[in-house]
């Protein structure tokens, strides 16, 4: 049997001698190095990624530098910039970094420069947006349409929500977007409906439909279930003025109901968790932001793209962060990870990152088809502090080891400080930022407590092992630049990753046999529900039938 690149060699060899020699080491005497700590710190644009909280040594660092440069992560990053197929199962390129180009660069997928393409559909969106906020595309009964509905699930939810989310209350952002609402509809559960359109006007709501194909189950039945809502309100003629799609689709645009004209193409070398960038986001940003801001942002993802393909390793954010993940996943046997932004702009971030990290990584064989010989991508998790302190920080200080990444930012978006308190609210928000990652770093002895004056009883109660690794990422501010950034830093974090465990970041067939699992459900539900004799249940286990059956008993 083939074993993954990492299983072999001199680098996973060396890295995997030095795991024992840290069981004499703890964290709260590592940080004590003053030359380490300043060796473990990167500054770039503004923002700080401080990986000195880590359970490695200078010596560790420099060979997982050696890991990186053995698995070529800075030519494989390149090759993913200039168009190669490295998504060999679907034989695509990957390129959303394309998105965010300037116009004066070119790239070549199958003899064609998609650059020029890129361009041509967010000049579209652009036009389309524009008309939108001014007023002079309408819907039909006259109406300015100032609310949006965008449908779409998985990648076409998640990513552009948690940018909907980081700019809502940025000052930029939250002005060129008065008057404006902007909802995402998801969830086949026909409660999200309600939710999406609770208090919406129909005659002021225009709904985008995003499927590549529009053949995505959930989403086309949200879409129906959304045309009906229109055409019951203003008639069958109305849907062409109140819904858009992002699709490639064009026939069944139109068979739909929907201007082909008012269709925004993306294509196959964008994965959905990758399509940010792309018709997907901001389409539903620039109506809701307006061009300048989203413009900021797509800014902001390429100034990352760039420093990645650049940077050398002891200073590339993403390469770092990903070496780290490697680091306590494959070597340190750390199953989940915590992605805990100080940010309560953020809360949708770790759902998005989420997807991208565990759809991406979460395989089981390598990118020749062998079985890993270890683990992959780690469980990801995570909430805007301070709510996790008050949630799941009991676990990571007392329970398992969860290595974390904390997200802060020096200026607030909505800064509050009030008369008589000692410090400003995000003063506050931020010492918690500071405090966390120390607490779980160095941790509390027994002796200490003893110290303090703990009754004995207590005491083991209240130790705190500590040497619980974090990083941290501190930003000047949550900008549309600095969105952009955020979001960049993390996509190519995963797909450094996944080049060091050699396995495809790109694909994801592992969310294929529920779906046609879901299909067999399906049909038999059509069948025992429209029959008169009530179709038996056939097919299924015995403890999937008698669910069923109890299901359909209602």
């Amino acid at each position: 049997m083939a074993t993954s690149a990492i299983s072999v060699g001199s680098c996973m060899e060396a890295l995997q001698s030095e795991v024992s020699s840290l069981n004499s080491v703890h964290l709260r005497d590592l940080l004590q190095d003053v030359s380490r700590c300043e060796s473990l710190r990167v500054e770039y644009s503004g923002m700080i990624f401080d990986y000195s909280r880590q359970k490695l040594t200078l010596d560790i660092r420099q060979k997982l530098i050696d890991l990186a440069n053995s698995a070529q992560v800075l030519k494989k990053l390149k090759d993913m910039q200039n168009g190669v197929k490295l998504n060999t199962t679907e034989d695509r390129a990957v390129l959303h970094t394309a998105l965010r180009a300037s116009p004066d660069e070119s790239v070549i997928v199958d003899g064609v420069d998609v650059i020029p393409l890129v361009h041509e559909v967010r000049n579209k969106i652009d036009k389309f947006a524009e008309a939108v906020r001014n007023g002079s595309f309408v819907g039909s009964t006259g109406k300015k349409l100032c609310d949006v509905v965008a449908i779409g699930i998985g990648g076409s939810y998640l990513g552009p929500e948690f940018v909907y989310e980081a700019l809502r209350f940025e000052p930029q952002s939250k002005e060129s977007s008065k008057g404006r609402r902007l909802r995402f509809l998801a969830n086949v559960d026909p409660v999200d409906v309600s939710r999406a359109t609770e208090g919406l006007n129909p005659e002021t709501t225009l709904v985008i439909v995003v499927s590549k194909t529009f053949t995505t189950a959930e989403t086309m039945l949200n879409a129906r279930t959304m045309r009906k809502w229109i055409v019951d309100a203003m008639g069958t003629s109305a849907v062409k003025n109140h819904m858009v799609a992002v699709s490639t689709n064009l026939k069944a645009v139109s068979e739909f109901g929907i201007d082909p004209e008012n269709a925004f193409g993306f294509w196959d070398w964008v994965g959905g968790r990758y399509s940010v960038c792309s018709a997907v986001g901001l389409l539903p940003l620039t109506l809701q932001y307006g061009s300048a801001v989203v413009s900021q942002f797509m800014n902001g993802a390429q100034d990352i793209d760039r420093h990645s393909v650049t940077a050398p390793i002891e200073s590339n954010i993403p390469v770092l962060m990903g070496l780290v993940g490697v680091w306590n996943s494959t070597f340190l046997k750390y199953g989940t990870r915590a992605l805990l932004p100080y940010q309560q702009a953020l809360l949708k971030l770790a759902p998005h990152i989420q997807q991208v990290d565990m759809e991406s990584n979460g395989k089981r064989v390598c990118l020749d088809g062998s079985e890993m010989l270890h683990e992959s991508g780690p469980v990801n998790f995570g909430e805007p502090g301070t709510n996790g302190q008050h949630s799941f920080y009991q676990l990571m200080h007392q329970g398992r080891v969860v290595p974390a990444d904390f997200v802060g930012v020096i200026h607030s978006q909505t800064p509050v400080e009030l008369e008589g308190e000692t410090v400003s609210n995000h003063d506050e928000l931020m010492s918690n930022f500071f405090a966390q990652p120390d607490a779980l770093a160095c941790g509390k002895t027994a002796q200490e407590l003893r110290a303090e004056g703990v009754p004995e009883l207590l005491v083991p109660h209240k130790v705190f092992s500590g040497n619980r690794p974090s990083s941290i990422l501190l930003m000047k501010d949550l900008s549309p630049f600095s969105i952009g950034q955020l979001l960049a830093i993390f996509e190519h974090r995963t797909a450094v990753e996944g080049f060091i465990w050699n396995i495809n970041s790109f694909d994801q067939w592992g969310v294929e046999l529920g779906k046609v699992l879901a299909k067999q459900v399906r049909t038999q539900l059509q069948s025992s529900r429209n029959s008169s004799n009530s179709a038996p249940i056939e097919g299924f286990n015995p403890s999937t039938t008698f669910l069923l059956q109890h299901y359909l008993r209602g």
